[in-house]
């Protein structure tokens, strides 16, 4: 099955706040599809092209620009390429983490923790030693979330799976709503997109100091980035200067929970320390996620709105697959 490429330039500048140019100068944000195939969780691969997460499924546009489906049904949201190649998933409906390998044999690596199931699994990352880390959020009805504590208080944190298959939760209620998740190139931290967006809610981009054996120091939680009263933080990726691209806002308010007029919906750019060096503006709610690709990883591809966007930067970005040369 294939869909209609639409192939349309916005001139959208960028702001230019930083004195290293963020993105390469003319650069224009390009539609690459406009058939709801980019709603989530971009990942690039160097031989198949983009995969995305849309209209149920997992597409992938390759690359001579053809966009047809890779995984009918598939029903995912977050999308990454681990070390190996192999395609690694969140499924929220499933509730589950899975591996698609290259012939398209799929794996569930995790569907519950302490014999309760996963609220609605939403974004993944990978450190060096292959340890992949997930949120697990709750947007909707919440009447059958089975992680709890004592006081059958829910828990939206983030889990990590150990190569072995073991799973624990290393953030739980010290976030409210995590959604985007990423470990640095350096094994040092854990970023953590907190978005609640229900009224008076979180939207805050925290950072966790990331320990050896994979647990975080708690206490080192840092608050980056705050979107106050507007729509906060989706997925986020990393450039090779360590730059943090946010997908974030909303072009319009949803009130009354995300009333904000000045909280527009796009790429911000934040240094490794929560400054924002620059913003791109995304003409299409809601901008949910963002990955780096093409032969010198300086492509960067949106998801918003179920349209997935291009746009040239002047650095390459981090990428666990393929492995740099």
């Amino acid at each position: 099955m294939k869909y209609t490429i639409a192939v349309c330039y916005f001139f959208v500048a960028a702001t230019a706040f930083a004195d290293d140019p963020i993105f390469e100068s003319g650069a224009k944000l390009g539609v690459e599809s406009a058939a709801g195939a980019g709603g989530e969780g971009p990942a690039w691969d160097p031989e198949l092209g983009l995969f995305s997460s849309g209209n149920g499924h997992i597409n992938r546009l390759s690359r001579d620009g053809k966009s047809v489906i890779f995984r009918k049904d598939a029903g995912t949201n977050g999308l990454l390429f681990d070390r190996d190649g192999t395609l690694l998933a969140c499924e929220p409906e499933q509730r589950r983490i899975t591996r698609t390998s290259r012939d398209g044999k799929v794996t569930v690596l995790t569907d519950s923790f302490n014999n309760k199931k996963y609220n609605h699994t939403n974004d993944l990352t990978l450190d060096s030693q292959n340890r992949i880390y997930f949120s697990d959020p709750r947007y909707g009805p919440r009447d059958d979330m089975q992680q709890r504590n004592d006081k059958n208080e829910t828990y939206e944190g983030v889990y990590r799976v150990d190569p072995n298959g073991t799973v624990a939760r290393i953030i739980g209620r010290e976030v409210e709503r995590a959604n985007g998740v990423l470990v640095s190139a350096d094994d040092k931290y854990l970023y953590v997109a907190d978005n609640n967006n229900d009224l008076g809610g979180a939207r805050k981009l925290w950072r966790f100091d990331l320990k050896r054996n994979g647990s975080v120091d708690l206490k080192s939680q840092k608050l980056l980035y705050d979107w106050g009263k507007g729509r906060g933080p989706d997925g986020l990726k990393q450039d090779a200067k360590g730059r943090l691209y946010v997908a974030g806002g909303l072009n319009k308010p949803n009130p009354p929970a995300e009333p904000a007029t000045d909280v527009k919906g796009g790429i911000y750019v934040l240094s490794a320390e929560g400054k924002l060096l620059d913003f791109l503006t995304v003409p299409t709610d809601e901008v949910t996620n963002c990955a780096f690709g093409g032969d010198d990883r300086k492509s960067l591809y949106i998801t918003g709105g179920g349209t997935l966007y291009r746009i040239r930067t002047t650095t390459a970005g981090h990428l666990i697959w393929p492995l740099a040369k």
